[in-house]
């Protein structure tokens, strides 16, 4: 095997275990509240749980933008900015919790603005929230530890956190329900316990790992100097407003959906999970793109930073290509793992090829997505969702009443395409700039 595949497998695989032990909190929480005798139980974790969703989603900035400018330090051996960004990045995080826990009361009321449960899930769903609100500064800190890990080309502590979290999360929600007696409350308590749980151990095995870099902190001038401080939050503000409009567009394929009825939504609902699965083992290999393509521009090395390019573009059509034929091949089986209701497996069928052309249509767009934040080329990541989401409601639009729910997913996959091929277009000039003093 390449040295450089070597490189980028050793980021991607803990990547990939990572980001599929994400869901397995949400699954635990609905698993157990399953099983409490009523129904209203699982929608409370269900509203409560998509209002934390969607506000870590739109913050994935702390993440995304700290990974791509340590991982450039990283690669110029400055050791000083990896320590100030990593502060900058965790400070950021506290700060927005400190802000959301303030804000709690009318962040729900806005909320259920748009989502009208009924009157006891809402009470239900409002209690969920008003605890697990307590643990945004150990999710907003650590999605700031964890990408400053992933610049540091270590994606393996990341892993860990994760693992812990299902663990301390599946043992702390058991205690408080069965052993407390607790209902909706114990699961957020468990829930909450095991995101601070999560921040504790990154920041623990931050000491015993880079425990040396210590020294570094002591007397660090420019941690808030203006200029770094502008380039910080220009980075995040790009990746803040293309989070939107990807948001904007994920709600919007539900919203239509169930606007067509419990079947379609059903359907949509679960051919939608073929490609959650794909992204998942992508976003992998997007992660390696952010270390080592920051890594290479911070080094100055233009030959190893194409070579990554071309190793992760071989990677990714490699993984297209494995899952397309494994949908093609046993996608029916896996929609029965999901659900036994035949009506809707069968009505599925009509829209299957669709799904299918996820994976070729999206590959680009995540390994671009993975080399352009390593770049730190925020500006053309927006650039490209904002025309692809443009794309993709131009197409709806446009053939919504010849083509109906079909042509809801020939927008989805014209907009996957066309976030791959503005990126494509704007990958030289981004290579240009990145290289232009060296």
């Amino acid at each position: 095997m390449r040295p450089i595949d070597r490189q980028i497998l050793h980021i991607a695989l803990p990547s990939i275990v990572s980001n599929i032990t994400v869901p397995l909190l949400g699954l635990v929480d609905v698993t157990i509240v399953g099983h409490l005798g009523s129904p209203a139980y699982i929608g409370a974790i269900a509203v409560g749980g998509l209002l934390f969703n969607i506000i870590y989603w739109v913050f994935g900035f702390l993440r995304m933008g700290t990974s791509g400018m340590t991982s450039q330090a990283y690669g110029r051996q400055d050791t000083d900015e990896m320590c100030r960004l990593l502060v900058r990045a965790v400070g950021l995080g506290l700060l927005v919790a400190s802000l959301l826990i303030a804000l709690q009361a009318p962040i729900v009321q806005a909320a259920f603005l748009f989502i009208h449960p009924t009157e006891e899930i809402r009470e239900l769903a409002t209690a969920y929230f008003r605890i697990c609100i307590w643990g945004a500064p150990a999710m907003l800190g650590l999605y700031g530890l964890t990408g400053w890990y992933i610049g540091m080309q270590n994606s393996r502590i990341p892993m860990f956190v994760a693992i812990t979290q299902n663990v301390v999360n599946i043992a702390a929600s058991l205690s408080f329900v069965y052993w407390g007696q607790m209902k909706v409350e114990g699961v957020a308590l468990g829930t909450l316990v095991a995101q601070w749980a999560g921040f504790l151990m990154g920041a623990g095995l931050w000491f015993r790992r880079y425990g040396s870099l210590r020294r570094s902190f002591s007397g660090l001038q420019g941690i808030w100097q203006r200029e770094a401080m502008a380039r910080f939050f220009g980075v995040n503000r790009d990746i803040f407003l293309r989070t939107l409009c990807l948001v904007a567009v994920t709600l919007f394929f539900t919203s239509s959906g169930a606007a067509q009825g419990e079947i379609v939504l059903a359907v949509n609902t679960l051919l939608m999970q073929l490609f959650t699965l794909f992204s998942y083992v992508m976003d992998g290999f997007a992660y390696a793109g952010e270390a080592l393509s920051g890594r290479y521009i911070g080094a100055g090395d233009r030959s190893l930073f194409r070579a990554t390019v071309r190793r992760l573009f071989v990677w990714g059509a490699g993984m297209a290509l494995l899952f397309t034929v494994a949908y093609a091949l046993g996608g029916n089986v896996f929609l029965g793992l999901l659900t036994d209701e035949r009506e809707v497996i069968a009505a599925s069928d009509e829209y299957f090829l669709w799904a299918l052309a996820i994976p070729a249509a999206g590959v680009a767009a995540f390994v671009w997505d993975g080399v352009f934040i390593g770049a730190t080329a925020t500006r053309g990541m927006l650039l490209a969702m904002a025309i692809a989401a443009a794309c993709f409601f131009g197409f709806y639009y446009g053939l919504r009443e010849a083509w109906g729910n079909h042509a809801l997913w020939l927008a989805f996959v014209v907009y996957l395409f066309m976030r791959g091929a503005v990126q494509t277009g704007l990958a030289r000039g981004v290579e240009r700039r990145s290289f232009a003093d060296t």
